[in-house]
């Protein structure tokens, strides 16, 4: 992902990756052997796909119900905070992810939907979802099949539900494993989106006054991709470092 903070980012604290979703198999789901990846939710970042290729769709589940979103070529699709989300894999779906708040899904934003024995305090969260980033690949991609299968067995129960208690459950859950995290979030949105935003305003400012001196400052950055292939959530990962 491109971060955004000090300004090295992309405009007004977006970030970016390019998602191969996963074509794993899973037998977990009752709904016969579907691909894809796994469910969760953000907490306070909303997330856009603009999809390049392949097809499948995007299952979501929020306190309006289950919807399931087809996902074709040119198709632009988009969600809020609170919207459980699994990508599905019917053909080498391909995807240009937008995030809001660049760092915040990095450091942490994100919380799988994992059975409510694992959410019960963030180390055992943290055991149950780490992939060890310096394994060898075989190895990595054996961890995030597990917590692929593990969040999708605490999906289908959410999923299954009657009534809206399991899923306002997991709310409770999922808002108490990020607090300790809050102040660092903070900080972050304060030197990213936040700065983003308040650089417009005083680029506005400034216009009302007459002044347009910040235009004489315009730059021009680019970057290619600082690793391929990641083992994200929902597929291998195509990241951005940032400039700044």
């Amino acid at each position: 992902m491109v971060s955004a903070e000090g300004f090295g980012g992309l405009p007004g604290g977006v970030a970016v990756s390019h998602l191969s979703v996963y074509d794993w198999p899973a037998e977990a789901d009752g709904h016969g052997r579907v691909c894809g990846g796994t469910p969760h939710m953000h907490l306070t970042c909303s997330e856009g796909y603009v999809v390049t290729g392949g097809r499948g769709a995007v299952q979501t589940l929020t306190t309006s119900g289950y919807e399931v979103t087809p996902l074709t070529a040119g198709t632009v699709a988009w969600f809020t905070p609170g919207t459980i989300h699994r990508l599905v894999n019917q053909g080498e779906l391909r995807i240009t992810v937008l995030m809001q708040n660049s760092g915040l899904p990095e450091a942490g934003d994100a919380v799988l939907t994992l059975p409510p024995r694992y959410l019960a305090d963030p180390e055992t969260y943290a055991a149950a979802t780490a992939v060890p980033a310096d394994a060898p690949e075989a190895e990595q991609e054996r961890a995030a099949r597990a917590r692929r299968d593990l969040a999708l067995e605490g999906y289908e129960a959410l999923r299954s539900a009657k009534g809206p208690e399991a899923l306002a459950a997991f709310h409770r859950a999922a808002a108490a494993l990020v607090l300790p995290r809050l102040a660092e979030w903070r900080e972050r949105w304060e030197r990213g989106a936040r700065a983003a935003a308040e650089a417009t305003r005083e680029q506005l400012d400034r216009l009302g006054r007459g002044d347009f001196s910040h235009l004489a400052d315009a730059v021009v950055r680019a970057e290619q991709p600082a690793q391929h292939g990641r083992f994200g959530m929902c597929g291998r990962l195509d990241v951005y470092r940032g400039t700044g």
